[in-house]
């Protein structure tokens, strides 16, 4: 299974960890740390040292609760890290993701060197759907039921995952509709977006009835809010240990990618999944 992303193809066939770069000011995790381009970049390059296949550059929180970021703050905050990035690691391998639903910075990153498009809309923006079309970049489209500004003030479902499944593959309907190879597709869950725990759950529970559909599948599960009540209403930066028997049972179940904030400590845990999946 390989993932491509403009010039540079990913190799799926053992999972692969995506590494969290929020330079926002209210992201749930790490908000605020890297608002500045420098400690961006840098900590950017350390997570692909780390083993890192992707750098995923977010601009706009997407908490729950959180708000809209402007377009053109939303560009001014990821374009310096998108540029310096894809020049620190040409010719490495690592891909440069942007985390974003707007179309003007899907171009704009595309054109920088950015060779994946997450989008926690699904390319549901006006305009989002053609801007991927556009280029060469991969595209992961996320399940979210509602806005994250609503998302989590009373989320119902009749059958979770049924209802994921169908959201998801008609999305990547209108993708291949407009010209974006199959190549180039990956899914996403939406774990924690207009979800309960309970719904999380079942989700991970069931994750093989969505890698199964032969779509890579995305998971983003690192410090988020359920580890914190699993565990006792453990704060963020507590929910290592939690992030990562989450990723590994993720990985066991199916998925390709694995989004992480703490990408050493996911890295290892992935590579004991491959070793064992190797002997199967």
């Amino acid at each position: 299974m390989r993932l491509r992303c403009g010039a540079r193809t990913l190799d799926l066939s053992h999972p692969v960890v995506m590494g969290v770069l929020n330079v926002t000011p209210d992201s749930f995790s790490d908000g605020g740390k890297y608002l500045e381009p420098e400690a961006a970049v840098e900590h950017g390059l350390r997570m692909a040292a780390e083993g890192a296949a992707i750098i995923d550059v977010g601009g706009e929180s997407t908490r729950p609760g959180a708000a809209p970021v402007p377009v053109e703050e939303e560009l001014r905050r990821v374009m310096p890290v998108i540029e310096a990035l894809a020049g620190a690691l040409a010719g490495s391998g690592v891909v440069i993701s942007v985390d974003t639903s707007k179309p003007e910075v899907i171009a704009a990153a595309a054109a920088a060197g950015a060779g994946l498009i997450n989008d926690i809309r699904a390319l549901s923006v006006p305009g989002a759907l053609e801007a991927v079309a556009a280029t060469d970049c991969a595209v992961c489209l996320m399940h979210m039921q509602g806005e994250p500004s609503t998302m989590q003030l009373a989320p119902r479902y009749e059958n979770v995952v049924d209802e994921v499944r169908t959201f998801l593959l008609e999305r990547v309907r209108h993708c291949r509709t407009v010209g974006v190879s199959a190549d180039r597709i990956v899914i996403d869950p939406g774990f924690g977006f207009g979800k309960t725990l309970e719904h999380n759950l079942e989700l991970l529970r069931r994750l093989e009835e969505l890698t199964g559909t032969g779509w890579p599948v995305l998971v983003g599960l690192s410090r988020k809010s359920m580890i914190g009540r699993l565990l006792g209403e453990r704060p963020a930066d507590e929910r290592l240990h939690g992030s990562v028997a989450l990723a590994v049972i993720s990985a066991m179940k199916g998925a390709r990618i694995v989004r992480a904030h703490d990408v050493a400590a996911t890295v290892d845990a992935l590579k004991m999944v491959s070793a064992v999946q190797a002997g199967g």
